[in-house]
């Protein structure tokens, strides 16, 4: 069965939506039949890597608000994260452009290690204060993930896995993605945000029934949408 998952590396409800999704998975019975794959999507496509700006200064001026509010939005999603297993340093956060980052997680994924270079990424960003954006950071990520660091740096070099980056976010559109986490089972149901890990059990569980059958249009399983980072940047 098959789980497709857009995310954004910078999406702090997209980390804590991943460890959701793991518990409910580790005690789904069909887990062993179950393909993940992890999507590329851009919150801000034209952000520009600026190490010496926090995430608070960063915020305070995308959206307007003071940097005192800018650091109480973060301190609720470090608490969301927290009751996930997850420790958020957003003080550390680099502001940075994450559309290299997806290229390196498609490479990933040719190998099929999608699933750590997502994880390793997001504990690069959100708890150990990286900069997702520098090619020399992005390559050392990428042997943590367990990849060929050279061929890491080949990739970060020119402009391979650019199509599929873009080809991801295009799917998006077409399928109306309007924030993420947003999780696709079996190309029929869809769950957004980063919802309680019963909501994913559930939706794997009704999904699991129906694995066989035909795939009409994508149908959302939750009246209630889950915390989300939307593409104008509000999350």
């Amino acid at each position: 069965m098959k789980i497709e998952i857009w995310s954004d590396i910078m999406c702090p409800f997209c980390y804590i939506g991943k460890r959701h999704f793991e518990k409910a998975l580790e005690n789904f019975e069909g887990k062993d039949d179950v393909q993940v794959e992890w999507k590329s999507f851009q919150l801000n496509p034209d952000m520009k890597t600026e190490p010496g700006k926090s995430i608070n200064e960063y915020l305070a001026e995308h959206k307007g608000w003071s940097i005192e509010q800018a650091r109480q939005a973060n301190q609720y999603v470090t608490g969301m994260a927290a009751k996930a297993g997850l420790t958020y340093d957003m003080e550390r956060a680099v502001v940075a452009n994450s559309f290299d980052a997806h290229r390196l997680i498609q490479l990933a994924k040719a190998s099929g290690r999608g699933d750590e270079m997502e994880e390793r990424l997001f504990k690069a960003y959100f708890t150990e204060g990286k900069n997702i954006g520098d090619p020399g950071t992005l390559a050392e990520l990428a042997a943590d993930a367990g990849l060929d660091k050279q061929r890491a740096e080949e990739v970060l070099k020119g402009r391979e896995f650019a199509e599929a980056v873009d080809r991801d976010i295009y799917e998006a559109q077409q399928i109306r993605v309007s924030g993420v986490p947003f999780f696709v089972l079996n190309d029929r149901y869809a769950v957004s945000g980063a919802q309680p890990a019963e909501t994913f059990a559930g939706a794997l569980e009704q999904a699991w029934k129906e694995w066989k059958q035909e795939s009409p249009a994508i149908q959302t399983l939750s009246e209630n949408t889950g915390d989300t980072c939307q593409v104008d940047g509000n999350c």
